[in-house]
């Protein structure tokens, strides 16, 4: 097995890069995970996974052409841009296909416009995998899906769950097509979320500080919003994206 003892040898330098930058991760078109739990997921999601760096024995086997190294804690400390570094790290290949969404299909497909915290996007990735969600929608100006902290979020959904990135003029277009766009919006024109239909639908969950932008909220044909106690002036992003995704999961 391979060795690491520098803080400063190349691999554990790109694997810093990996950590800290979403340029350095689109151009390598690969991003970095932590801990033997997701270790074990992404082998069993069947993820490509390019190469762990580890302080300790990994219990499992890993695919043939993945790369192991062995280093201490030290270094694995200083690699990890996560507080609590886990025991190991490893690097996982993104898809070479586009990621940019083509087309609406039944179902419910969540929009995320421009959810800017990394638990929260994780956490919503998770939520929408456990109930059976078609696909995560992601604006510019979403945290990143592969940054580590959103994938230790969404506790290896990440590897599973359909995400894909959506533009306004492609979400226009939808909208022109007859596409059912509904968004998640505390206002007097917002219908309770008990009495709307949100099957087949895209269903838009705005930002933690300024909700859905005026662009995205002007094709919303309904929105919709979630009762709560009127001393209390919103939810958090991820808790409300569970109750709406729970919601159009239900008969």
């Amino acid at each position: 097995m391979e060795k690491i003892t520098s803080r400063k040898n190349p691999l554990a330098m790109h694997f810093k890069k990996l950590g800290i930058s979403k340029d350095y991760r689109t151009e390598k078109k690969e991003y970095l995970c932590d801990g033997l739990k997701l270790l074990e997921e992404a082998v069993s999601s069947g993820v490509p996974i390019s190469t762990v760096i580890t302080s300790v024995p990994i219990p499992f086997p890993l695919q043939l052409e993945t790369r192991v190294c062995f280093t201490s804690r030290d270094v694995i400390d200083s690699i990890s841009p996560l507080k609590n570094a886990q025991e190991l790290l490893f690097s996982c290949k993104m898809s070479e296909t586009d990621n940019s969404f083509s087309d609406f299909t039944t179902g419910t497909h969540i929009l995320l416009d421009k959810v800017q915290d990394p638990g929260n996007v994780g956490t919503i990735v998770r939520t929408a995998y456990a109930l059976g969600v078609n696909s995560i929608l992601l604006t510019d100006g979403c945290a990143d899906p592969y940054n580590p902290k959103t994938i230790r979020a969404s506790m290896g959904a990440t590897f599973k769950q359909n995400m894909f990135y959506i533009d306004i003029a492609k979400l226009a277009s939808l909208a022109e097509s007859g596409c059912k766009i509904i968004g998640a919006h505390v206002g007097d024109d917002s219908e309770n979320i008990k009495n709307v239909d949100l099957s087949d639908s895209i269903i838009v969950i705005g930002s933690e500080g300024q909700g859905i932008s005026n662009e995205i909220l002007a094709l919303c044909s309904k929105k919709i919003k979630i009762p709560i106690n009127p001393n209390c002036e919103s939810l958090n992003a991820a808790v409300a994206a569970s109750i709406i995704i729970w919601e159009s999961q239900t008969p």
